[in-house]
């Protein structure tokens, strides 16, 4: 039966890939102790179909192939926070984590000769242990064998599961306190005080804060567009939408919040919600889009799981739910308008990511000098994540948008990720079974070595710093990288922080990483 077992996936090497695929992504799923591998999982199952049928793995390029997609979307949709962490604190929180992730791998170099194992695994140990495929794919391009997959096998369980019970541990130590988490938008109604006497729309809107505006006015028990020249009086009422501190200040210099007086009544002004699905609205601002010739008001956009206040300014993506007051008998028009097909939020222009992932891998090909003679490159990991970072913070080069929307964005990545596990881990099966046989137990201790470096830093020299504790912890995710550890840590500090803290710390470490296993098998 086995021998069947393994002729089936030797003849087909696309089959056992997806079966380690659908089987990993099954075990993922599971959770233990809230700890679960998610994509991570197919690791495990591609060690054991390697193992069972050494020669199913699939040709390289396809496991390089699900790599490229996976950095690309993770540099366009980290882009713009990754260079707004230049200014202000990001750069320590960048610095901190760049010193644990090398000493990390100085751990790593110093274990390989009391462990037994070459510097391709202890490379291996260190990308596992920092849970990076992309540290990975530069391992093994650098030491032109499969040494570094069987390192990074062995600590990647330690890599995902570590970080999250030593966060937990610290977390139940400090006990620290969070402020509830803010909402990015918040709708109110107000009802005017006489303060506002005989003002005019536009003079209100000149004195509210710069991300709060006036969708609708109730004058003579019915709601209206709010018309600049239009002239206000004490008891009328108005809808604004802004963030939660400036309707506050708002309210201290208009009046008193009067709930369900406006949104009650839809009978002449009404809200509607459309996704934006036509590519002539995609990558322009909202000051820039053409609107109806009817009172269309664009209130907030909802992309993804987050609501912006609709700013001037503010980039439309495809895919994004803009959420607009207008004239109740105009809804299906302004549906039409903007499209409002949800094949908005999987579209994708394959044009600007085969230009992007292009330039990003000619920009992995340039050879960097080091000190002493030899180079290094970006490769084919780093080259499209550091484009791709500089793309997603540009948005749009002239006819080409850059963006994707989240849902597709998702999609690349984890189907990226998934392929390129599974290949590898294929390919490392045998390699892997007969190395931990031979030596096993000390090269998971070596694995745990590394990983506890790597944390124990970041959170100790961090807590010593002052770095607030949900930063911290975000930090302490992008330091490491895998998506669980993030999740973990969301848990753990109920903020926004540390998403913030992981989108500026993880691809810059990625980018360190990278760099680092090829300086060390250089």
């Amino acid at each position: 039966m086995l021998d069947m077992v393994r002729t089936l996936l030797e003849s087909s090497p696309l089959l056992a890939l997806f079966l380690a695929i659908a089987t990993g992504y099954a075990i993922g799923q599971i959770s233990i102790a809230g700890v679960s591998f998610g994509a991570g999982a197919v690791l495990f199952t591609g060690l054991l179909i390697g193992a069972i049928a050494p020669k199913a793995a699939p040709p390289g390029l396809v496991g390089t192939l699900g790599l490229v997609m996976f950095v690309y979307g993770v540099g366009i949709q980290y882009g713009p926070q990754f260079f707004t962490s230049l200014k202000g604190p990001g750069l320590k929180y960048i610095a901190l984590a760049a010193v644990a992730v090398i000493a990390s791998l100085l751990v790593a170099v110093s274990l390989a000769q009391p462990l037994g194992i070459s510097l391709a695994t202890a490379a291996g140990l260190f990308a596992g242990s920092g849970t990076s495929t992309p540290t990975l794919q530069a391992a093994l391009v650098a030491a032109g064998n499969q040494d570094p997959a069987i390192g990074y096998s062995v600590s990647y369980p330690f890599g995902v599961v570590g970080p999250i019970v030593l966060m937990t541990i610290m977390t139940a130590w400090v006990k620290p306190t969070f402020k509830a988490p803010s909402q990015n938008v918040r709708i109110a109604e107000l009802t005017l005080e006489t303060k506002c006497e005989n003002r005019t729309v536009a003079d209100l809107s000149a004195i509210l804060p710069s991300d709060t505006k006036i969708v609708a006015v109730r004058q003579h028990h019915v709601n209206a567009p709010p018309v600049p020249e239009m002239r206000l009086h004490e008891g009328d009422g108005l809808l604004l939408v802004g963030s939660p501190t400036s309707i506050e200040q708002a309210k201290a210099v208009m009046g008193r919040e009067d709930p369900g007086r406006i949104s009650r009544d839809r009978a002449n002004y009404d809200a509607v919600r459309v996704y934006v699905s036509k590519g002539t609205f995609v990558g322009r601002t909202i000051g820039e889009l053409p609107l109806p010739d009817f009172p269309v008001l664009i209130s907030h956009i909802r992309r993804g799981d987050a609501d912006l206040v609709a700013s001037s300014d503010l980039t439309i993506e495809f895919g994004d739910v803009l959420v607009a007051a207008v004239p109740s008998d105009r809804k299906a028009d302004v549906q039409r308008h903007f499209g409002d097909s949800i094949k908005g939020n999987a579209e994708l222009s394959f044009v600007s990511i085969g230009v992007g992932i292009a330039l990003g891998l000619l920009l992995g090909m340039i050879p960097v000098p080091l000190p002493g003679g030899g180079t290094f490159s970006l490769g084919v990991a780093g080259g499209p994540l550091m484009m791709a970072l500089v793309l997603g913070w540009l948005g749009r080069t002239g006819p080409l948008g850059w963006k994707i929307p989240v849902v597709a964005n998702l999609v690349l990545r984890n189907l990226g990720l998934s392929v390129f596990i599974g290949s590898v881990a294929i390919g490392a099966g045998t390699p892997f079974v007969q190395t931990v046989a031979t030596n096993g137990i000390q090269i998971l201790l070596g694995g745990a070595a590394v990983l506890f470096t790597l944390v124990l830093i970041v959170l100790v020299a961090g807590y010593l710093l002052r770095i607030p504790f949900d930063d911290l912890l975000g930090v302490c995710a992008g330091s490491t990288g895998n998506p669980a550890i993030v999740v973990a840590a969301g848990r753990l500090a109920p903020t926004e922080r540390t998403d913030i803290g992981y989108a500026i710390c993880f691809p810059s470490m990625t980018i360190v990483k990278i760099i680092a296993v090829q300086v060390l098998l250089s």
